[in-house]
């Protein structure tokens, strides 16, 4: 979509009220895409379909402090505020908002929002409070503008069964769509990071999803989940990966473990590090 006018944006809860309440005076729908920036065409595929289901979408660009752990790359984080509002208007979004920390955190913020249960497992016991700064977060967006769905990639799976809990929990009236994952054309997940990895890393990074897409068919003709994810962690290992956080065969909605694959929907879910790049990645588990 070609347009010649730059994309409106918002800094304040209170401007970003106003222009959703216009919306809603004249019977619009809204979707919110919520993203940290930095966007490529797996963000713009999230805005396709929030397109696709309302009449107005909008777009937080906000790098959330508080899911980042001390160890990890908040400073470092990509961001290119003016390159991410030129792609949002070529796919066709209405409205950025785009707050500052102080606006969203001000002086004296003390409330935090944490799922118990499914930030035990993956994830969870690698990146310590990341979880409740994202169900924070997400909380914070959810109301300050009340949209009819919110849309979230399916590559960040334990983060989309989050946020679908707590919208159900606290009863915020909002559909969660989750959007399929984008794919470069050797499998690797499209995400920000990738643009940390080195060539090498690069070359080495699309073995994740092979290798889950081999774990998933194991497990799914018959395979004991714990095997076939032993021998996953050594294909990542020895195809270059410095660390595996986890290689696992999970419920699909509660995250749980499971030793073999029976009739509810489960997912191959993967962490992997390659230098100083963590890369996470998820299959469906097809069952014939």
């Amino acid at each position: 979509m070609t347009v010649d006018h730059p994309l409106p944006i918002v800094r304040t809860v209170q401007e970003l009220r106003v222009e959703t309440a216009g919306w809603r005076r004249r019977g619009e729908t809204i979707a919110l895409v919520p993203t940290m920036g930095a966007l490529h065409q797996g963000h713009l595929s999230l805005v396709a379909l929030a397109r696709a289901h309302c009449r107005r979408t909008l777009v937080s660009l906000f790098v959330n402090p508080v899911q980042f752990g001390a160890d990890e790359d908040l400073s470092a984080y990509p961001r290119d505020e003016a390159s991410d509002a030129k792609k949002l208007a070529r796919a066709g979004a209405d409205l950025l908002y785009a707050p500052a920390t102080a606006e969203m955190y001000p002086e004296g913020f003390a409330t935090r929002v944490a799922v118990a249960g499914l930030t035990d497992h993956l994830c969870g016991p690698h990146r310590p409070g990341h979880f409740e700064g994202v169900a924070t977060v997400v909380t914070k967006l959810l109301l300050q503008c009340l949209p009819d769905v919110a849309v979230f990639g399916e590559k960040d799976w334990q983060q989309l069964q989050v946020i679908r809990r707590l919208a159900r929990d606290l009863d915020i009236p909002v559909g969660i769509l989750g959007a399929p994952t984008l794919r470069e054309a050797d499998g690797l997940a499209m995400s920000s990071r990738n643009a940390y990895l080195r060539p090498r890393e690069r070359r080495i990074a699309a073995h994740l999803h092979s290798t889950l897409v081999e774990l998933a068919r194991a497990v799914a003709a018959g395979d004991p989940c714990r095997a076939a994810e032993e021998k996953a962690l050594r294909t990542l290992l020895e195809a270059g990966f410095t660390r595996i956080d986890y290689v696992t065969v999970a419920d699909a909605a509660t995250l749980q473990p499971i030793a073999r694959i029976g009739e509810r929907p489960a997912r191959a879910c993967a962490a992997a590090r390659l230098g100083e790049t963590r890369l996470i990645d998820n299959v469906a588990i097809e069952i014939s």
